[in-house]
C-alpha cells in the first residue's frame, strides 16, 4: 500500500509545527524536515519486525511448553496466559516512564535493548540446554527432561522478552502518532490513519512467524526459529536508531500520578465547598510551567465533585499568597479534567476485558483444539499454531475493506467522516468476537463427533477452524484499532502513552481472567472422576461448553458496554480561539 507523504504549502501553513512537538535538539520541529510519513513508515517497519520476533516465540510457545518442557494442556494454556498477560501489564510501566520521565524515544530504545537481550538468552538456552537431543520437540520426537538451569533461563529470557516488548509497545504507538501535527488538517487525517496502519504492521510482521517459522518449529527446529526472531529484533533496533535525526518529540510532562493525587486531595479538603459555574473555576492564563506541553481542556459537567479542587474559596484569597499556587490546595480546570477524563474512560476499558478473554483463546485453546484435529492435507502437515495465519489475513482484509468500503459508505450515511465512531467500532468488535466463540463451540462439537479412538486425533480437518480465526481477525479490526484511536485520542496530553497502554492492559487482564476461568471451570467440572471440560485429553472433555460460556459472558458484557458508551462524553480541548474540539462521539 502506498501512502502519500503530507506536503506543506509554505504560503498557507506555518513551517513550524503547532502542536508543541520538537526536534531532537529541543527546538520547535520544522514541518518539512521532521516527522510525517517519512518517519512514521520507518517506525511501522520497526514495529513489524519487532512483532515478527515476538510471534516467532509466542505463537508456538504453548507447543514448546508441552513438547520440550513436558507440561499438560491446562498447565501450558495457563502459563501462556500468564506470560501474555505479563507482556501487556508491563505496558503500563513503559507508558509511565515514557509520559513522566524518559520521553517516548528513549523508552522505545531502552526496552528494545532489553527485548533483544531476552531473545538472545532464549536462543542460547534452547540451543545448549533445552532442545536435547537436537531436533527434538517435533510431532514425534520426544525431548529429554529439561534441566533446572535450562528451565530457569527459559523463564528468565521469556519474561525479559515480555518486559521489553510490553514496555515498548505503548510508546511506539504514541511515538508514531506524534510524527503528525493534528492542528494541520492533512497531517491530522494522516494521524487518524496511522493507527490502522500500525495494526496492519503488527499483522504483516506476524505473517512470516505464523507461516514459515511456526512450520519449522513444529518440526523441532526451535533453535533456528528463536535465532531468526532475535535477528529480526536486532534489525528493528538498528532501523529505529537510523531514524533518530528526523523524529518529532514531546517533552515528558512529569509524574501524572502526582497531578492526579493533587486533585483528590484538594477536592477532599474542600468537600463542603459549593461549586460555582464552570467559568468561575480556577485556570491559569497562558501556559502552566508546571505542566509544560499540555494543552488546556475545557470544563465538563460530569463528575462535578472533582470541581471542588478548582474552586477558589475565601481561605485561598485570605490566606498566604502561596495558597493559590499550592496544587495540593487549588488545582486548575485542566488538571481536574485530566482526572475526569481518566475516570470516564475506565468503565469503557473494563468492558473490553471480556473481549480480551475471547481473543487470548487464539494463542492457547484454539491451538490445542487444532492439535487434536486432522492436520494433514494429503502429505502436507499443517502445524496447529499456523492456523493463526488466517487471523492475520482476516485482519489485513478487513482493514482494507473498512478503510476503502465501509468508511465512505458510513460517512455518507452518518455524516461522520470517520464512518463509525471509535465507540461504535468497539461495539461491533464485541459482537463479532461473541459470534466467533459460538462458531468455535460448534466446530468442537463436530470434532468430538468424529473421534474414532480416545487417544487419536479427530478425523475433522483442522481447516474447519478457519471461520473462528477469521472472525477473531475481523473483530480485532473493529475492537483493537478502535481502542487505539479512542484511548490515544481521549487521553490528556500528559498521559498519551498511558492511553495506548490501556488497550494493552486490557489484553493483559483478559489473559489473567482467562487463567481464572480455566482454573475455575476445571475445578468445578472434573469432580467425581469426571474428566471435566478441559482435560489433558480433549477427546474426553467438553471444550465446546467453555466456548459457549465465553459467548454468554460476551453477551452480558455487550449490554454493559452499550450503557457505558451512551453515558460517555468526549474530551474537549481549548483551541485558543473559542472553538471546542470533541474527539469522541457515541
Amino acid at each position: 500500500m502506498v501512502m502519500d507523504p503530507a506536503t506543506v504549502d509554505s504560503k498557507c501553513v506555518s513551517p513550524i509545527t503547532q502542536d508543541g512537538s520538537m526536534d531532537r535538539r529541543g527546538n520547535p520541529a520544522i514541518r518539512a524536515n521532521t516527522g510525517r510519513w517519512r518517519s512514521a513508515i520507518l517506525l511501522l517497519v520497526n514495529y513489524g519486525l519487532v512483532t515478527c520476533a515476538f510471534f516467532g516465540v509466542g505463537v508456538n510457545l504453548v507447543v514448546f511448553l508441552r513438547r520440550v518442557l513436558h507440561q499438560d494442556n491446562a498447565e501450558a494454556a495457563n502459563n501462556i496466559s500468564k506470560w501474555t498477560g505479563t507482556v501487556y501489564i508491563f505496558s503500563l510501566i513503559g507508558a509511565f516512564l515514557s509520559d513522566s520521565y524518559w520521553g517516548r524515544y528513549i523508552t522505545c530504545a531502552i526496552f528494545q535493548i532489553i527485548y533483544v537481550t531476552g531473545l538472545v538468552i532464549l536462543s542460547l538456552a534452547s540451543w545448549f540446554l533445552l532442545v536435547k537431543p537436537a531436533g527434538c520437540g517435533g510431532v514425534d520426537a520426544r525431548c529429554d527432561e529439561p534441566s533446572a538451569a535450562g528451565v530457569a533461563l527459559f523463564y528468565l529470557s521469556t519474561y525479559m522478552i515480555a518486559f521489553g516488548n510490553g514496555g515498548y509497545q505503548p510508546s511506539i504507538a504514541t511515538f508514531g502518532s506524534d510524527q503528525f501535527d493534528e492542528t494541520d488538517p492533512k497531517e491530522g487525517r494522516s494521524k487518524v490513519a496511522f493507527f490502522s496502519y500500525f495494526y496492519m504492521a503488527l499483522n504483516v510482521g506476524s505473517i512470516f512467524s505464523n507461516s514459515v517459522l511456526v512450520y519449522y518449529e513444529d518440526l523441532g527446529r526451535w533453535v533456528m526459529g528463536f535465532w531468526v526472531s532475535a535477528a529480526a529484533a536486532v534489525l528493528a533496533l538498528v532501523l529505529f536508531l537510523l531514524g533518530t535525526p528526523n523524529y518529532r518529540h514531546f517533552k515528558p510532562s512529569g509524574n501524572p500520578l502526582t497531578r492526579i493525587a493533587q486533585v483528590f486531595v484538594a477536592a477532599f479538603r474542600k468537600w463542603h465547598t459549593q461549586v460555582p459555574r464552570g467559568e468561575l473555576l480556577h485556570e491559569v492564563d497562558g501556559d502552566d510551567h508546571k505542566v509544560s506541553g499540555i494543552r488546556k481542556i475545557l470544563h465538563s459537567d460530569g463528575l462535578r465533585f472533582l470541581d471542588k479542587a478548582a474552586t477558589l474559596t475565601e481561605e485561598d484569597y485570605a490566606g498566604a499568597p502561596e495558597n493559590t499556587k499550592n496544587p495540593w490546595r487549588l488545582c486548575t480546570v485542566t488538571q481536574v479534567e485530566e482526572v475526569k477524563c481518566i475516570l470516564k474512560m475506565l468503565p469503557i476499558w473494563l468492558c473490553t476485558i471480556v473481549y480480551s478473554v475471547v481473543f487470548t483463546q487464539m494463542a492457547s485453546l484454539f491451538v490445542e483444539q487444532g492439535a487434536t484435529m486432522d492436520t494433514n492435507i494429503g502429505s502436507f502437515h499443517i502445524p496447529a499454531a499456523s492456523m493463526s495465519l488466517f487471523d492475520v489475513l482476516s485482519v489485513l482484509t478487513f482493514i482494507a475493506i473498512y478503510r476503502r468500503v465501509l468508511v465512505p459508505v458510513m460517512a455518507r450515511l452518518s455524516g461522520n467522516p470517520q464512518g463509525l465512531t471509535e465507540l461504535q467500532r468497539m461495539g461491533v468488535g464485541l459482537v463479532i468476537g461473541m459470534v466467533a466463540m459460538v462458531v468455535a463451540g460448534v466446530v468442537e462439537i463436530e470434532r468430538l463427533k468424529r473421534v474414532a479412538a480416545p487417544d487419536e486425533p479427530s478425523s475433522l480437518s483442522v481447516l474447519w477452524q478457519v471461520p473462528q480465526y477469521a472472525l477473531i481477525g475481523a473483530s480485532e479490526v473493529f475492537m483493537y484499532v478502535g481502542q487505539l484511536e479512542f484511548f490515544n485520542g481521549q487521553a490528556p496530553d500528559g498521559v498519551k502513552s498511558f492511553g495506548s497502554a490501556l488497550c494493552m492492559a486490557s489484553i493483559s487482564l483478559g489473559n489473567y481472567v482467562s487463567i481464572m476461568l480455566v482454573s475455575v471451570v476445571t475445578s468445578l467440572t472434573d469432580k467425581d472422576k469426571r474428566p471435566g471440560w478441559i482435560p489433558g485429553n480433549l477427546n474426553s472433555g467438553h471444550l465446546d461448553r467453555f466456548y459457549f460460556l465465553l459467548a454468554a459472558l460476551s453477551l452480558v458484557d455487550l449490554a454493559a458496554y452499550v450503557a457505558c458508551a451512551v453515558w460517555y462524553k468526549g474530551i474537549k480541548l481549548d483551541s485558543g480561539d473559542d472553538k471546542e474540539k470533541a474527539t469522541a462521539h457515541v
